[in-house]
């Protein structure tokens, strides 16, 4: 039922304006108003904080739906959890009702400021720093790569407290758009996701009351990483929802372009293709439904888990819509049809929230 009406949602209010807002690399206004208005932006809010309380696998079938038809609209919920998980792990009480409430009513989106120019892989390596000054935290420093900058209303930032200890001398603050000092790049222009805007943050000494860190001081890479463990499965979630699409576009294509008097679908070469996409979507979906529900029992193995599922599907979704491109020919190269967008948007799940390499890397040393 869930999978019906966030399809339905997609294709009337969402699918219609995927083309313009990657020609104009403008934020989907109208995808986030649909999905504020039917309190799909946010599911993942626990409902003591007036969320829907929707637990990881029916997370990822939001977001698997939406990246069906516009991968960018599909980081609005994403995103919001990954901004706000941090503050669901490790948050005092006084702090999760403060910021969950205006997140599920759709009064603010939730970014999160892990990766700095210098920071990417070795995100331990960060150098925005937070120092004491009384009842108050003082940030400095510039975060990169910063999914809906600019337009998210609160923002997860990471910040080294204690320089000699690396990463366990790194904690969690939430920091607001208004708080003074606070700035934003120019958007970057990008291959893909063009409709979800890039940026840099910038923190130039931004005061905030104590009361504002995530959990206790020198904790926050450690609820940073597990973090990741959890919301790697959304990024499963969008890839496996592009290929989805990318097969769904290519599979009625071939049954209506015909040449040499028949239907392309009844050549052996392309259904073979089309045969080798589907079987490894399911494949990519049974893996990421896995994740979330090993994400939602808090299994000991989430971490391999959520690389595996994040990593396979990813490679997948690549795979799928470059493979569409082809099945489509010439038609596949041009903006005219959308599976050339679905092949560019695809590439960034390959990438954030940990490259594919890091993500081996995480599986290798967490081998189930």
């Amino acid at each position: 039922m869930l999978r019906d009406v966030i399809r339905s949602l997609a294709e009337a209010k969402i699918a219609p304006h995927a083309a313009a807002v990657d020609e104009e690399a403008r934020f989907p206004r109208e995808a986030l108003e649909a999905l504020v208005a039917n309190d799909l932006h946010a599911v993942h809010v626990p409902e003591e904080y007036g969320g829907a309380g929707a637990d990881a696998l029916a997370t990822v079938i939001v977001i698997e739906e939406v990246a069906r038809v516009c991968v960018s609209s599909s980081l609005i919920p994403a995103v919001n959890k990954l901004g706000s998980l941090p503050v669901i792990l490790s948050g005092s009480e006084e702090l999760k009702k403060k910021y969950m409430g205006p997140l599920a009513k759709g009064e603010g989106m939730f970014s999160y400021c892990l990766s700095e120019p210098d920071a990417g892989s070795d995100a331990a390596g960060m150098k925005t720093k937070a120092v004491r000054d009384g009842d108050h935290w003082i940030l400095n420093g510039v975060k990169r790569w910063i999914t809906n900058a600019g337009e998210s209303e609160y923002y997860t930032v990471m910040a080294v407290t204690d320089p000699s200890k690396r990463s366990k001398g790194i904690s969690a603050f939430v920091v607001e758009k208004s708080d003074e000092g606070v700035s934003f790049g120019a958007p970057e222009k990008k291959l893909g996701i063009k409709g979800s805007p890039t940026r840099e943050v910038y923190l130039d000494n931004v005061r905030i009351p104590a009361d504002r860190m995530i959990g206790e001081e020198g904790t926050g890479f450690a609820t940073a990483m597990k973090t990741l463990d959890h919301t790697r499965i959304t990024i499963a979630a969008q890839a496996l929802g592009v290929a989805q699409g990318a097969l769904d576009y290519a599979k009625g294509y071939v049954q209506e372009r015909k040449q040499f008097g028949k239907p392309i679908a009844d050549f052996q070469g392309i259904q073979f293709m089309l045969a080798d996409m589907a079987m490894k979507i399911a494949a990519a979906r049974a893996l990421t439904y896995q994740a979330a529900a090993a994400s939602e029992r808090g299994d000991s193995d989430l971490t391999f888990q959520g690389a595996a599922a994040k990593c396979f599907a990813s490679d997948v979704a690549m795979e799928v819509t470059t493979d569409a491109v082809q099945l489509l020919g010439g038609y596949g190269y041009t903006r005219d049809y959308p599976v050339e967008r679905m092949m560019r948007d695809a590439k960034i799940t390959q990438i954030y929230e940990g490259t594919n390499q890091v993500q081996r890397i995480v599986m290798a040393r967490n081998l189930p």
